[in-house]
């Protein structure tokens, strides 16, 4: 096997460990068992390119690229398909996706890109009843509400400048504080709904990810809150035991020392 290219070595590894002289844990998974382990490989993945970290990446890139291997394997041993047939078949629609690279076509800019690509999954039969079809409802729901603007917006069905979105932001605030005041548990859940699509309108106009975004601020928050904990630690109480006037000046403690450490 060490004479072997690097991938195809990755590659009968994978069937090894699922021979019969293989690992038993390997040879018992299937394709459902392993879902958890996709999405997991895939989150570590954006963490570590949320941290910068090339050697944390390259790592990661390794674990879901196992995954994908691990896939092709179990439906390898069913007769359906196996890695090559993967590779081929990607190769074959990123040729066919991207004409103006490999082809004649020319394109402006990557607006026309995409407009040109939903053309090609149109005639593929990949896009049939409706342009929100093939978004796929597993997503993060931040991330699946930006996913359907995106395509909605590509047929024009979308608001023409950022202050008419802040607007509706504004309008759908009040109709939440009109519910939060009639008591209403579901009429409150639609206007938080409402406000959370709204939000992620508010992302896309202004170049920010809302996934990405609310990831960051989540991080912030952890961090600040471990400082607090930290600093009770330090003082020998229980966090329970210290007053919220003083957690909230623990915390402004905790954001100006962030402050301090970014300027350095």
């Amino acid at each position: 096997m060490k004479g072997e290219p690097s991938f195809e070595r990755l590659v009968n590894i994978m069937a090894r460990l699922r021979s019969e002289k293989g690992c038993p844990w390997d040879r018992e998974q299937t394709r459902q068992s392993l879902k958890p382990f996709i999405i997991e490989e895939a989150y570590e993945l954006l963490e570590a390119i949320e941290k910068e970290e090339p050697d944390q990446i390259k790592e990661e890139l390794g674990d879901l690229l196992f995954q994908i291997i691990f896939q092709c394997q179990i439906a390898s041993e069913r007769g359906e398909f196996d890695i090559w047939d993967v590779i081929e078949a990607i190769t074959e629609k990123m040729l066919n996706r991207h004409p103006h690279v490999f082809g004649k076509d020319r394109v402006d800019d990557s607006a026309q890109v995409l407009k040109r690509w939903e053309e090609h999954k149109r005639r593929e039969g990949k896009l049939r009843e409706s342009v929100l079809e093939g978004i796929p409802a597993a997503l993060p729901s931040l991330l699946r509400a930006q996913r359907v603007q995106e395509r909605a917006s590509r047929v024009g069905f979308d608001w023409q400048k950022t202050e008419e979105v802040s607007d509706k932001l504004r309008e759908e605030l009040r109709e939440f504080e009109e519910a939060l005041q009639k008591g209403d548990r579901e009429e409150i859940e639609s206007e938080i709904g409402d406000l959370l699509f709204t939000i992620v309108n508010i992302s896309r106009f202004s170049g920010i990810n809302p996934e990405d975004a609310l990831r960051r601020t989540t991080e912030k928050f952890i961090s600040r809150f471990r400082y607090i904990e930290e600093e009770a630690r330090k003082k020998a109480r229980e966090l329970t035991d210290l007053t919220l006037t003083e957690m909230n000046a623990l915390w402004e403690k905790a954001k100006r020392e962030k402050d301090r450490q970014d300027r350095q």
